[in-house]
């Protein structure tokens, strides 16, 4: 599957108030993807990384959140295209350092602007 992901916006799924509110965009050149976020608890968050043939993303993050803090961490997405052609990213997630944690999490693409979310 080949998904270009270069100005595609997402939204988390099923996210806690501290995160419901953040909108991340994508960009991409050849297999090389990059992309800034920032809404709800995070100030400004960005990420690097390369895009797989089969479209899974593998990407190093940097968050500084509205409480002070600075997160970084790896993340690996796997796509799926949902029955109205936006992608789905199942995220696997690993904080390093003082605030260490891991886990899933899922991000959907955003309708273009103006279009409510599905």
């Amino acid at each position: 599957m080949t998904i270009d992901y270069d100005g595609r916006r997402f939204g988390p799924v099923g996210a806690d108030e501290g995160e419901a509110a953040r909108v991340a965009v994508y960009h991409q050149q050849g297999n090389v993807l990059w992309g800034e976020f920032a809404g709800g608890d995070a100030r400004r968050g960005s990420l690097t990384g390369v895009v797989g043939p089969d479209g899974r993303l593998e990407f190093a993050y940097g968050i500084a959140l509205a409480d002070g803090r600075v997160i970084a961490g790896g993340c690996s997405s796997v796509p799926v295209v949902l029955d109205d052609g936006r992608i789905r990213l199942t995220e696997t997630w690993q904080r390093y350092g003082a605030h260490a944690a891991s886990g899933t999490s899922y991000l959907e693409e955003l309708p273009p602007t103006g279009e409510n979310r599905s």
